[in-house]
C-alpha cells in the first residue's frame, strides 16, 4: 500500500472516530454547551485538558523550535508546563467554587461590573484569536504535506473538520472528542521517538536516549554540538541569548498558561472544586509524556537533518542533486517540496546543496575555497520537523500515517477548545450577558454556535499569513493572556481591596502596552512580509516581542493597585464573596451560579 493511502487511512479513521464521538455527545442545552453539563471525571477531564493544551505548537513546532536552537528554546517546556503548577495551585479550584461558566463572567460577577465583563471578553478575544491563528497554521501544515496538496487547501479542509465536531458538540462533544485525540497525538509522539532513539542510541527511552551515545561510542549531544559548530551554528546545549529575556519569556508563558480561558474553562466541567485540583494533577501527568520526550525528538531531528544534508561529514562533501532526486532516504525532500515549505537550489551548479550557517566567517572562507555560494537549503520550515521526521528516520509507513493523524489531533483539538471559548464570550458574555439579556436558552445556544463558525472563518483568514512559526504565534498569546487576564485572575481571588476601576484599568493598561510593543516593533503582523520574527533588535533592551507579557502583566498589577486606592473600597458584600471563594473547602460540591 502507498504512502498516501496509508495516511488517508489513519487521517480518516480518526476524522471519522471525532466526529462520530460529536454526534454521540451532542450538546443539548447551554450548560452542556458551555460546561458539558458538570459531569466530567477528573480523569478524562485532565485527558481531555491535556490535548486541549498539547496544540500544534507542542506537538508540531515546538520541537522543531528546540532543535534549531537548542538550549535557549527549552524555555517553551519550562514555561507552558510550570504555567499548570500555577494553574492548579492559584486558580483552578477557586475558579469551579465560584461556579460561573466562563473567565469574564467571573471577571464580572467579582468586581461588579458590566465593564469590566465587557474589557475581559475584549482580552479574552485578543489571546484566544491569536492563539488559534498558530492552529490553524498547524492544520494547514499536516494537511498540506499528508495530502500532498498546497498548505492554504489544507488550511480549508482543516477548517472545515473543526466546523463539523467543534460547532454542534459544544463542550460536553469536544471534551470526549479530546480524550480521542490525545490517545491519538500521544502515541503518534511516542512511537517515532522510540524508534528513532532505538536507530540512534539503543535505548528505546528517548529521554534517556538523549543522554545516551551513538553507535560509535561517541555520546550524542557530543556529536550534534560538533557537528552544528563545524556548520558554523552555535553550540546546541550552551545558551547563547539573554538571561533576562529567557526568564521573561519563561514567566510570560508560565502565567500566561494560568490565564488562557480556554484552558480555564475545562475546570468549570467537572462536578465538585475538589476534582479541579485533580484534574489539574492527571493534567501534568498526561502532558509530562510529551514534553519529556520533546528534547529528544529535537535533538535527533537536528542530527538527523545534519547528517542527511552532509552524509559524509563536514570534512566531506554535500549531499548532490542527484542523491536526493534518487536516493529513497531524500524522497520525503521531495514530498515536503510540494507544500511550500521546504526547499533548495543548486546556486553555483555544482551538483551539491550546501548547508551550513552562511553568516559564519570562518564558513564564508571555505565556501569561496570549494566554490559554495551561501546556503543552498533556501527554505526549511521548522514546523514541518516533526512531521517529517519518521519519513527522515526511514520509519515504516503506518508510522508516518499515525504521525498524520496525530499531528491534525494536536491542531484540531486545541483549535476547538479556543473557538469555543471565542463564541461563549460572544453568546454568553457578550449577547447574553449585556446586549440581549432576555435570550432564550434555546436563541443562546444557536447564537454559540453561528459566532463559532465565525470565529472559524476568521482564524483562517489569519492563519493564511501568521505572524510567525506556530509555537511563536502561541507564544504571542500566551503574553497577551498573561498581560491581560491572569493579573484580573489572581487580583480577584486574592486581593479584597482590587475594585472594578482598578481591575478595568489594569487590564486595558496590561494589554495595550503589550500590544503596543508587538506592534511598534513588528508593524501589523497581518500585513504581508512584516510578519518575520527575527527579533533581532528589541525596542527594548534584550526583551523580545514574545517576552513582554511579564513585562504587562507588572503593568497591569501596578495600575490596577495604584487606581483602587485612589478610588472607593470594594463593597462589603463583594469582599464576602472572595473570602467564601478562598475557604478551602474542595471537598464538597461547588455552590452552581446557574
Amino acid at each position: 500500500m502507498d504512502q498516501f493511502t496509508l495516511n488517508l487511512l489513519f487521517v480518516g479513521a480518526s476524522f471519522a472516530l471525532y466526529i462520530g464521538i460529536a454526534i454521540w455527545a451532542r450538546a443539548g442545552s447551554t450548560s452542556e454547551f458551555y460546561a458539558a453539563g458538570r459531569g466530567v471525571h477528573p480523569v478524562t477531564n485532565g485527558m481531555a485538558t491535556a490535548a486541549d493544551w498539547m496544540s500544534a505548537a507542542s506537538f508540531i513546532s515546538m520541537a522543531g523550535l528546540i532543535a534549531f536552537t537548542g538550549y535557549d528554546n527549552s524555555s517553551f517546556l519550562m514555561g507552558w508546563t510550570g504555567g499548570y503548577v500555577l494553574l492548579a495551585l492559584l486558580l483552578a479550584p477557586y475558579l469551579r467554587k465560584f461556579g460561573k461558566f466562563t473567565v469574564s463572567e467571573f471577571i464580572g460577577d467579582r468586581f461588579y461590573s458590566s465593564t469590566a465583563r465587557m474589557v475581559a471578553v475584549i482580552c479574552l478575544l485578543v489571546a484566544s484569536i491569536t492563539y488559534v491563528i498558530g492552529q490553524m497554521q498547524g492544520v494547514g501544515i499536516a494537511f498540506g504535506r499528508f495530502l500532498e496538496i498546497d498548505a492554504f487547501w489544507g488550511l480549508l479542509i482543516g477548517a472545515c473538520v473543526v466546523f463539523a465536531y467543534a460547532v454542534f458538540g459544544g463542550m460536553k462533544g469536544v471534551t470526549y472528542t479530546q480524550v480521542a485525540q490525545y490517545c491519538v497525538l500521544i502515541t503518534a509522539y511516542t512511537i517515532p521517538a522510540v524508534f528513532i532513539s532505538l536507530q540512534l542510541t539503543g535505548n528505546p527511552i528517548p529521554a534517556l536516549g538523549l543522554f545516551g551515545s551513538t553507535e560509535s561510542g561517541e555520546p550524542l549531544l557530543v556529536k550534534l554540538n560538533q557537528i552544528v559548530t563545524d556548520l558554523g551554528f552555535a553550540e546546541y546545549t550552551a545558551a547563547h541569548g539573554s538571561t533576562i529575556n529567557m526568564v521573561l519569556f519563561t514567566l510570560s508563558l508560565m502565567i500566561g498558561t494560568a490565564g488562557l480561558p480556554h484552558v480555564i474553562m475545562r475546570f468549570f466541567t467537572v462536578p465538585r472544586v475538589s476534582d479541579a485540583r485533580w484534574s489539574a494533577g492527571w493534567t501534568l501527568v498526561f502532558i509530562a509524556l510529551l514534553y519529556l520526550t520533546a528534547p529528544a525528538v529535537g535533538a535527533m531531528a537536528r542530527l538527523n537533518i545534519s547528517e542527511l544534508m552532509w552524509p559524509n561529514g563536514t570534512s566531506g562533501e554535500a549531499v548532490s542533486v542527484e542523491q536526493i532526486e534518487t536516493d529513497p532516504d531524500y524522497a520525503w525532500m521531495a514530498t515536503w517540496q510540494k507544500t511550500g515549505l521546504l526547499g533548495w537550489e543548486d546556486k553555483n551548479g555544482d551538483g551539491k546543496i550546501q548547508y551550513y550557517n552562511d553568516a559564519n566567517a570562518d564558513l564564508q572562507a571555505k565556501a569561496a575555497e570549494n566554490g559554495w555560494e551561501g546556503n543552498e537549503l533556501t527554505n526549511f520550515n521548522r514546523d514541518i520537523l516533526v512531521l517529517a521526521n519518521p519519513e527522515i528516520a526511514s520509519l515504516p509507513g503506518w508510522v508516518i500515517g499515525l504521525v498524520a493523524a496525530g499531528g491534525l489531533a494536536a491542531a484540531l483539538s486545541t483549535a476547538a477548545g479556543l473557538l469555543l471559548a471565542i463564541s461563549s464570550a460572544v453568546s454568553h458574555d457578550l449577547l447574553k450577558g449585556q446586549l440581549t439579556p432576555n435570550m432564550s436558552e434555546k436563541s443562546e445556544l444557536m447564537a454559540a454556535r453561528l459566532s463559532m463558525a465565525a470565529a472559524i472563518v476568521v482564524a483562517v483568514l489569519l492563519g493564511l499569513n501568521p505572524p510567525g512559526f506556530a509555537a511563536q504565534t502561541v507564544a504571542l498569546a500566551f503574553g497577551l493572556a498573561a498581560a491581560s487576564i491572569f493579573p484580573a485572575l489572581m487580583m480577584g481571588i486574592f486581593s479584597t481591596r482590587i475594585n472594578n476601576s482598578g481591575a478595568v484599568a489594569g487590564m486595558l493598561a496590561g494589554l495595550a502596552v503589550t500590544l503596543l510593543y508587538i506592534f511598534l516593533h513588528k508593524g501589523w503582523f497581518f500585513i504581508p512580509d512584516t510578519n518575520t520574527f527575527t527579533d533581532a533588535d528589541p525596542l527594548l533592551g534584550p526583551i523580545k516581542s514574545t517576552s513582554f507579557g511579564a513585562i504587562g502583566a507588572a503593568v497591569n498589577f501596578a495600575v490596577a493597585y495604584f487606581v483602587s486606592g485612589m478610588t472607593k473600597e470594594t463593597p462589603q458584600e463583594i469582599k464576602d464573596l472572595v473570602e467564601s471563594v478562598r475557604i478551602p473547602r474542595g471537598a464538597g460540591v461547588a455552590v452552581e451560579g446557574h
